[in-house]
């Protein structure tokens, strides 16, 4: 897919206030700091898109982005380590499961993950409950780049073998950079297999 057009709709904080479009939605969402902005940049081949810091928790809204005037591309925020207060937490985690218990559109939730660290509680958690809510997701692998192959097929292969002691088998997943472009293409290209499908 050929990213001709990126342009930002909205921010809010309140799911009925997203755009009014039957147009489908591809959520992206992970850990703080786990590199979502400068994946959503590199995905869209622009530098300041999404707004990319080094204070973890900055999205703190629903934001959307219009791709291609046919998809939206949904930034939400982070949870975890966010620098908020517990009651800024709980409204983020109030909208994030309303977004996703409410848009319709939503077709896949791409969960953001360090490829650096060993598997995370938190993230486990919140896959376990896309899961029970049947929100179909995958997991996107962030900042391959920062790993020598060996390490991280060894991190992938610990989150597998973790996966698997809850699910079934293991979701789509992809491996990307943010620096080098690594699993752009793939991630685009499955957006486009599911919004062709839709088509026919």
């Amino acid at each position: 897919m050929k990213i001709k057009s990126a342009e930002f709709v909205i921010s809010n904080s309140d799911v009925s206030k997203c755009p009014d479009s039957k147009l489908p939605e591809y959520a992206f969402i992970g850990r703080s700091n786990v590199g979502k902005s400068s994946l959503i940049n590199a995905l869209t081949n622009r530098k300041d898109l999404a707004k990319t810091s080094g204070r973890p928790g900055k999205t703190q809204l629903i934001n959307h982005f219009l791709i291609n005037q046919s998809w939206y591309l949904v930034d939400l925020p982070g949870y975890g380590y966010a620098r908020v207060s517990k009651s800024a937490k709980k409204t983020f985690q109030k909208f994030i499961t309303q977004y996703f218990e409410k848009r319709e559109q939503m077709l896949c939730a791409f969960v953001l993950i360090d490829s650096r660290h060993k598997p995370q509680a938190i993230d486990m958690e919140f896959m376990s409950w896309l899961g029970e809510h049947q929100i179909p997701f995958c997991i996107i692998f962030t900042k391959a780049d920062k790993l020598k192959p060996n390490a991280l097929e060894r991190n992938i292969k610990n989150y597998q073998e973790e996966m698997l002691q809850v699910w079934e088998e293991m979701p789509q997943y992809f491996v990307t950079s943010s620096a080098n472009g690594l699993g752009s293409e793939e991630v685009l290209g499955y957006i486009q297999n599911i919004n062709d499908n839709l088509k026919e």
